[in-house]
C-alpha cells in the first residue's frame, strides 16, 4: 500500500505512492481539511484543478451533520461531496482535545455534547471504525486522546494506556468486517512531549499492526524546536516501509522539517483558514492583502504564480473585496493559496528526485522569515 520511489541522500526526506481504492498519493504531500464535506468556500473541480491529490475530513463533524445514515444513502463520501480522490478521516480524537469542556472520556470511549445543539453522543473505538467504513474512507484513523501541552508525566501515561487499547479495540473490529481491505486503517502515536512515552506507543501499535502510522499530539502549544525534536525522534522509530502521517501540521518551515525527517502527509487548516483572514502564501513570503500598502497595487498576489486568482485578479482588487466584506475574496485567496500548497509539494517531491532537497529547503524558508512585498 506504501512505496518508496527515491530517498534523498542527505536526509531521511523520500519520495513515495501511497496506494488507495480511490487513487493513488504521491508523496510528500499536504491534505486540505474538509471538515464537514467541504472544502470552504471552494468546489471539488477547483481542488482538482489546483492540484489537490487528497482531502481530510472528520468523523465527529460528519457524524453530526448530515449523518451517518444520509452519507450511506448517498453511496459513501465520495459520492456525497463529488469528490472521486482520496479521502482520509480522523477519527474525532481532534475533538476530544479541541472540545474538552464538551466531552467525557471514559474507558469505553468519549461521551460529547454536541457543539451544535447540546446533544449527547458517545464514540466508542469500534463505533467510529464503523463509521468511518460507512463513510468509504480511504485512510481512517483510530480513536485516540490527543493530550494538551504542558501535560504532567502521570497524566500522559493514563492517556497512552487508553489510546493504546482503543487502538487495538479498533483494529479488532476493522479486522471483523468485510472490508476487502478498500479502507486502510492507520495507528496513531501519541505521548505528549516524552521520548520514552513515544516509543512505547510506537512499538505497542507495531505489535498490533496497522498499515500506516501517524504521529498526533503536536502542534497543541509546544515550543517549535520541542515539536521537531519529537517528529524526527517518533519518526526515526517507524517503519521504513509503512506510509508516515504527521496530524495537524501545515505551517510551510514545519513541513520542510517534517519531510526532512522521513514524514510522508500532512494536513492542517493553515492555507485555507489564512485566506479566508487577508493572508496569502507567496514564494516570496506571506503577503497580508488586507493591508493598506496594497490598496493601488496592480500586481497579482504572487507574480510567480499561474493559478486562476493570480492570472486574473489584483492585490489591489482582491483588497477591495476583503474591505466589502465580499466572499469572492475569500474564495480567491483559499484557491491561490490551496493552489501553493499543491504546487510546493509537487517542487519538494522534484527536489528530493533531483537530490537537491537541502538546496531547495534553503532557498524556499529564506522568505518564510520575513513578509513578502
Amino acid at each position: 500500500m506504501f512505496e518508496i520511489i527515491k530517498k534523498d541522500k542527505d536526509t531521511k526526506a523520500r519520495v513515495g505512492k501511497i496506494k488507495t481504492a480511490h487513487g493513488e498519493i504521491n508523496t510528500p504531500d499536504f491534505a486540505p481539511v474538509a471538515t464537514a464535506g467541504a472544502i470552504k468556500t471552494l468546489s471539488s473541480q477547483e481542488l482538482k484543478e489546483a492540484g489537490v491529490q487528497f482531502i481530510l475530513s472528520n468523523a465527529y463533524h460528519l457524524h453530526l451533520k448530515p449523518g451517518k445514515d444520509i452519507i450511506e444513502k448517498a453511496g459513501g463520501l465520495h459520492k456525497f461531496m463529488n469528490w472521486q480522490a482520496p479521502i482520509i478521516t480522523d477519527s474525532g480524537g481532534f475533538q476530544v482535545f479541541s472540545l474538552a469542556p464538551l466531552r467525557k472520556i471514559k474507558a469505553e470511549g468519549v461521551e460529547f455534547q454536541s457543539h451544535i445543539d447540546g446533544s449527547r453522543h458517545f464514540f466508542t473505538p469500534e463505533y467510529i471504525i464503523e463509521l468511518q467504513l460507512a463513510l468509504g474512507s480511504d485512510v481512517m484513523m483510530v480513536l485516540d486522546e490527543c493530550v494538551h501541552y504542558p501535560a504532567a508525566r502521570d497524566y500522559t501515561e493514563q492517556s497512552l494506556k487508553l489510546t493504546i487499547d482503543w487502538a487495538s479495540r479498533s483494529k479488532k473490529f476493522y479486522a471483523s468486517r468485510d472490508t476487502l481491505y478498500a479502507s486502510q486503517i492507520f495507528g496513531i502515536v501519541q505521548g505528549g512531549t516524552y521520548t520514552d512515552l513515544r516509543k512505547q506507543a510506537a512499538e505497542q501499535l507495531l505489535e498490533i499492526g496497522f498499515d500506516g502510522y501517524a504521529i498526533g499530539g503536536l502542534s497543541v502549544g509546544e515550543p517549535r524546536d520541542l515539536m521537531y525534536e519529537m517528529v524526527n525522534f517518533t519518526s526515526g522509530i517507524l517503519p521504513e516501509n509503512k506510509a508516515r502521517y504527521l496530524m495537524g501540521v501545515g505551517v510551510v518551515q514545519d513541513i520542510f522539517e517534517a519531510v526532512e525527517n522521513g514524514i510522508d502527509i500532512f494536513d492542517c487548516v493553515v492555507p485555507t483558514r489564512n485566506g479566508r483572514n487577508g493572508t496569502a502564501f507567496t514564494s516570496k513570503g506571506k503577503l497580508t492583502v488586507r493591508n493598506a500598502l496594497y490598496a493601488q497595487d496592480f500586481s497579482s498576489v504572487d507574480p510567480e504564480c499561474d493559478c486562476f486568482c493570480c492570472k486574473n485578479y489584483t492585490r489591489a482588487y482582491i483588497r477591495h473585496l476583503l474591505s466589502i466584506d465580499e466572499m469572492l475574496a475569500l474564495r480567491l485567496l483559499s484557491l491561490h493559496n490551496i493552489y501553493f500548497y499543491a504546487k510546493l509539494m509537487k517542487n519538494i517531491r522534484e527536489a528530493i528526485s533531483k537530490g537537491k532537497f537541502l538546496e531547495f529547503k534553503k532557498e524556499s524558508l529564506k522568505h518564510y522569515n520575513v513578509i513578502a512585498k
